[in-house]
């Protein structure tokens, strides 16, 4: 049976979306978590990179979305080569901050992405083969940020290396550029889970020094580049049994607008998905 299709936005509380895509009114964390949660069933967040939350900050991200609802979240940076740091203790501080999230079942994938100088190497292959076992039971979802993990020659070793050990590959939609920090177009599921993100397609601004994320991803997607993943998708559906596309071209409410499409899509080709869709409106009743 194929996978059903969770669609999601990296953030439910970027300053895009805040601006543009919440209605006014809504604008404690409490409303945006909730609105966000009537029209997706799954989140990616990447704020912890920056920052390790409270504790319990993550358990009120639990409290505050339905059973069913899904986070993956992004991994500091010390745990991704973005700063030195003893890779075990930098584990377990992130774990010890998500330890409400992840208690109350809500809590998926953690996204383990590598500085652009992570090349691949077998040194690097050996940091690897040790992520699992800190996240263990969570999922490693692993996005390369150097070409030398996926060129033709290298791809094949790339993903059965991931595979056996566990490894969940991010595939990722990115600018068309040959710079060595963006990886070649692809879509593969090394695990159960796969996940797939969208950066938007900006050459201009990928490797721009900016303030602001959203100036490296402004990107509104077209109905037509995102076709082009709709058979890449359905073909995961079919090697997976969980399938995430996440949207992280945060500008404005481009993420939200770009997953809407996408869903659009998907459902006219017949794949089951979920998120990216208004919920049906509440009438008022006498009773």
């Amino acid at each position: 049976m194929a996978a059903v299709v969770r669609i999601g936005v990296c953030s439910f509380a970027d300053e895009g979306l805040v601006k543009t895509w919440y209605p006014r009114g809504v604008s404690t964390p409490t409303a945006r978590l909730r609105y966000y949660a009537e029209r997706f069933d799954t989140v990616e967040v990447d704020s912890p990179f920056y920052h390790l939350p409270d504790p319990a900050v993550t358990g009120r991200w639990a409290q505050r979305t339905p059973p069913e609802f899904v986070f993956h979240v992004k991994a500091s940076k010390s745990m991704t080569r973005h700063e030195e740091a003893d890779q075990e203790r930098a584990f377990a501080e992130f774990r010890a901050s998500l330890e409400p999230l992840e208690l109350s079942g809500k809590l998926r994938g953690i996204l383990v992405q590598y500085h652009p100088r992570f090349v691949k190497s077998d040194e690097a292959k050996a940091e690897l083969s040790r992520v699992r076992a800190l996240l263990d039971p969570l999922v490693p979802l692993v996005e390369f940020r150097h070409r030398s993990w996926l060129t033709h020659d290298e791809r094949a070793d790339t993903l059965a290396f991931l595979e056996r050990h566990g490894l969940a590959v991010v595939s990722v939609d990115a600018p068309p550029t040959r710079a060595s920090n963006v990886l070649p177009t692809f879509a593969a599921a090394t695990h159960p889970v796969a996940y797939v993100r969208f950066h938007g397609r900006n050459v201009k601004t990928w490797n721009i020094k900016a303030e602001k994320s959203w100036q490296r991803f402004d990107w509104m997607y077209s109905a037509e580049e995102l076709e082009e993943w709709v058979e890449r998708i359905d073909r995961l559906t079919h090697e997976a049994d969980e399938v995430y596309a996440m949207f992280n071209n945060n500008r404005d409410d481009f993420a939200p607008r770009s997953a809407g499409i996408l869903r659009g899509l998907l459902d006219e080709r017949g794949i089951a998905a979920s998120g990216g869709t208004e919920p049906p409106p509440v009438y008022p009743t006498l009773f």
